[in-house]
């Protein structure tokens, strides 16, 4: 039995425009993919399970089984029945077990969410508590703009990291790893998040634009979803920046397609995560060929996966199955996982890590933290201005060039950079 009894009661309301105007502006949460999703109301917080490094088993596993007697104590009043409707707990979970960052699965106080053009508001008090107000929605204070500059990888030294891949790759360590780098920077103290939030829902909406405990991104990449049994993941690896024209948009597509280097580093990752899925499903099928997912800035390699669940598995049991997946991490994993600690200057936090929502039945949509940057939480000197720090990485196989390799990050920090400007 867990010690935290919640109620959760949902009801449909008129129509909501604009969700970001209900949550945040300093610590915005929200879930958004093509004008649709769910926001916490204001910054009220029912339940918060938070793992901090150094607890013994997978944080992943410990967070699930947390949320299992959660759920199952939980008395849940929820007429409307869609996906985010009900008691939902938002979470953020790190790359690396060995991360100093923790893993956090947040309970609101006041979800308002729109799915297929039905609005709903669900409030969450725990057993022994009233409700709590909910909370007005707020303007969006004046525009504000961040800059970032080279982290603790420089250009130079991820080209030099990327040939140290390549001499280990050649050794037999492994067939692939994904390396990273980071950019570092400020933001004013009071400045509104959502607007970030924002810029990335509108300039990419195919994405899960996603704001979970200062870790704000727009990533391409569905890790698993779970609805009524069905679960469905997508594939992205290689990748190819975007044309300045249709013609060079044709030849740049055509020759991603093409390519021996990406096919190869493609289906590392679809065989990881069919790996990762059999045990659990059954009637697991890929789409086939790799399909070109087109993006404003660049086009990437993409496999859909789906497959039948047979087990009592929850959406974040299955986060614990798959990820890392080749996609973020390189094949053979564990061994790629050790690489990325012993070459990367930094901890990853949470980016390539799951980012996502869970419900009481166990349903969820989860994805790859990616095109995300991390937020601190208040202002860490006397200039009022807040950290951020911003990461974008690329699959390492043979054949990899370090200089291709570092212009793909540069493509892929854009959506970052030009929502914090």
């Amino acid at each position: 039995m867990s010690s935290i009894r919640l109620v959760a009661q949902t009801r449909e309301i008129p129509t909501v425009d604009d969700l970001l105007v209900h949550t945040s502006a300093a610590r915005p949460l929200a879930w958004l993919r093509r004008g649709e999703g769910i926001v916490a109301a204001g910054d009220g917080m029912a339940a918060s399970i938070r793992i901090p490094a150094g607890r013994d088993g997978k944080r992943s596993d410990i967070i699930a089984d947390l949320w299992r007697g959660i759920a199952a104590d939980a008395e849940i009043d929820d007429p409307v029945d869609l996906p985010g409707t009900g008691l939902v707990a938002f979470g953020a979970l790190v790359f690396d077990e060995g991360s100093h960052a923790d893993s956090v699965l947040t309970v609101p106080q006041t979800i308002i969410g729109r799915r297929g053009g039905r609005s709903w508001i669900t409030r969450i008090r725990t057993a022994d508590a009233e409700f709590a107000p909910v909370p007005d929605a707020t303007a969006f204070a004046p525009h504000w703009a961040g800059r970032v500059g080279p982290g603790a990888q420089t250009p130079q030294g991820y080209q030099d990291a990327v040939r140290l891949a390549l001499d280990e790759i050649a050794d037999g360590a492994y067939s692939k790893v994904v390396l990273a780098r980071d950019l570092t920077g400020t933001i004013p103290g009071d400045a509104d998040l959502r607007r970030l939030v924002r810029a990335l829902a509108t300039g990419y909406p195919d994405t899960w634009t996603f704001a979970v405990d200062g870790l704000i991104g727009a990533s391409p990449e569905t890790l698993v979803t779970a609805h009524e049994r069905t679960v469905t993941a997508r594939v992205l690896a290689g990748t190819a920046a975007r044309g300045a024209d249709p013609e060079e948009d044709a030849a740049a597509s055509a020759a991603l397609a093409a390519s021996a280097k990406d096919v190869a580093e493609h289906d590392f990752a679809v065989q990881s995560v069919l790996a990762s899925l059999r045990p659990h499903t059954r009637a697991l099928e890929a789409s086939g060929d790799p399909f070109i997912l087109e993006l404003p800035n660049l086009f990437h390699l993409a496999t859909d996966v789906e497959g039948d669940l047979t087990d009592g598995a929850s959406s974040l049991d299955l986060v614990g199955a798959l990820h890392p997946t080749a996609a973020v991490a390189g094949t053979p994993t564990d061994v790629a996982v050790a690489a990325i600690s012993r070459i990367e200057p930094f901890d990853r936090g949470r980016y390539a890590g799951p980012v996502g929502w869970i419900d009481a039945t166990g349903d969820g949509e989860w994805a790859i933290a990616l095109r995300c940057a991390q937020f601190a939480d208040a202002p860490e000197d006397e200039s009022g201005a807040r950290r951020v720090t911003a990461y974008a990485g690329a699959g390492i196989v043979a054949g990899s060039e370090p200089e291709s390799e570092l212009l793909e990050t540069r493509v892929k920090f854009r959506p970052l950079i030009d929502a914090l400007a």
